[in-house]
């Protein structure tokens, strides 16, 4: 949220991160199209190619640069990384702050409506859901009444290098919505991003007090639907980025870029080739831009939490099958009793649909709302006030 001298500007632009990895990728895909084998379904021995890389990667092999790819992909990437735009929207108040996180607070001079405390993943950038001026959620909300509160969970510092989820969730989150409540008079809506949602529903189950109504967006929470193995892999990752965990007490954004790859491997490639395509002024332009800007503009994940989502999550299933647990306390929302919209991105490579649906099951009551977008594309995408905000909107309307 706050610029530093590192974020992505016009020129200094580093992604698609890590870059080699994904010129990997490419040259694998077109290796893969060339001997006939379908792209979107690569056989086995192609498969063994990806996840060759991807290891690579994790363990920061200096593998020899690959010979070029096509010049669609190279284009896009050139195009981007001179593309004028840049993010220049300043940050609204703070109201509350502890250690690198604060409560940004979007509300309008006139705001009469609810206060929505907004928690992102801690993965990304929590300016996602405050993108653009004509793509800011929080605005659209803000602008509607409602007084959304953001919290911008910031860079792990040497405090936040040593969390693990239930500091997360009992500690930081739960101070928020004091402060929230302090604000409000009474309990707030509370609603969660991706990984931020599944935050969301462990604090509503400790804190009901604190919560009278709960969105949940795009959260996974049956992480082997639909394909097993593709958590499993991601579970397996854990003892190669062990090193690097070690040294630093985080894991790196470059390894959490790689992680994300082996959810759709040859997709970075796909969307450069259709970018190189773009009038660079373009509305659809400035989009892609804004949106390869947030991505690689990343957070590391502290250790403890890293290996939180991998073993327990990835690796167990363990939301899905009830053995989560947050200071010691077994996550359930079928405890929960606040109203609930939930939120499915029916689109969405990230968190497929069946993972997020898995969540409405769990919370019997729960009023689902399904849009044909994508991971991102639902809060933060040209079609994203249509696809969420609205619907959104009109469900807090009706609590």
């Amino acid at each position: 949220m706050t610029p530093r001298p590192e974020a992505p500007a016009p020129m200094l632009r580093r992604g698609p991160r890590p870059l080699l990895l994904h010129l990997s990728l490419a040259s694998i895909r077109s290796r893969a199209s060339n001997d006939g084998s379908p792209n979107s379904k690569p056989d086995s021995r192609t498969w063994n190619e990806i996840e060759a890389t991807i290891r690579a990667a994790l363990q920061n092999a200096h593998a020899e640069e690959p010979p070029p790819v096509d010049a669609d992909l190279i284009a896009g990437i050139a195009a981007y990384r001179r593309h004028p735009w840049s993010r220049a929207l300043p940050d609204p108040p703070s109201v509350w702050t502890e250690g690198g996180s604060r409560l940004l607070d979007y509300a309008a001079p006139d705001a009469k409506g609810p206060i929505v405390l907004v928690v992102p993943s801690l993965i990304n950038r929590a300016y996602v859901l405050d993108l653009m001026p004509d793509s800011s959620m929080l605005r659209y909300l803000a602008g509607k009444g409602v007084r959304p509160l953001l919290l911008d969970w910031g860079w792990p510092g040497e405090i936040e290098r040593g969390f693990c989820l239930t500091d997360y969730v009992a500690g930081r989150l739960e101070r928020a919505l004091l402060a929230a409540t302090a604000l409000s008079g009474g309990p707030v809506v509370l609603a969660g991003y991706c990984m931020g949602g599944n935050l969301a529903v462990a604090a509503a189950e400790r804190r009901p007090d604190l919560v009278a109504t709960l969105a949940l967006l795009a959260t996974p929470w049956d992480f082997h639907a639909p394909d097993p193995r593709r958590a499993l892999r991601a579970a397996l990752c854990l003892p190669l980025l062990e090193p690097a965990m070690g040294l630093t007490g985080t894991l790196p954004i470059d390894a959490l870029q790689t992680l994300f790859a082996m959810l759709d491997p040859f997709g970075v490639g796909e969307k450069y080739r259709r970018f190189a395509r773009l009038p660079p002024d373009s509305p659809r332009a400035h989009q892609f831009v804004a949106l390869e800007d947030w991505l690689n503009d990343g957070v590391p994940l502290p250790a403890g939490v890293a290996r939180d989502c991998l073993s327990k999550w990835y690796g167990e299933n363990a939301p899905a099958r009830g053995t989560w647990h947050i200071a010691g306390q077994k996550v359930n929302p079928a405890n929960l009793r606040q109203p609930c919209f939930i939120g499915v991105a029916g689109r969405d490579r990230i968190v497929p649909p069946e993972s997020a649906r898995a969540l409405a099951t769990a919370i019997p009551h729960a009023f689902v709302h399904e849009t044909q977008a994508g991971h991102v594309g639902m809060v933060a995408g040209t079609g994203a006030k249509q696809a969420l905000w609205q619907p959104l909107l009109a469900w807090l309307g009706t609590v």
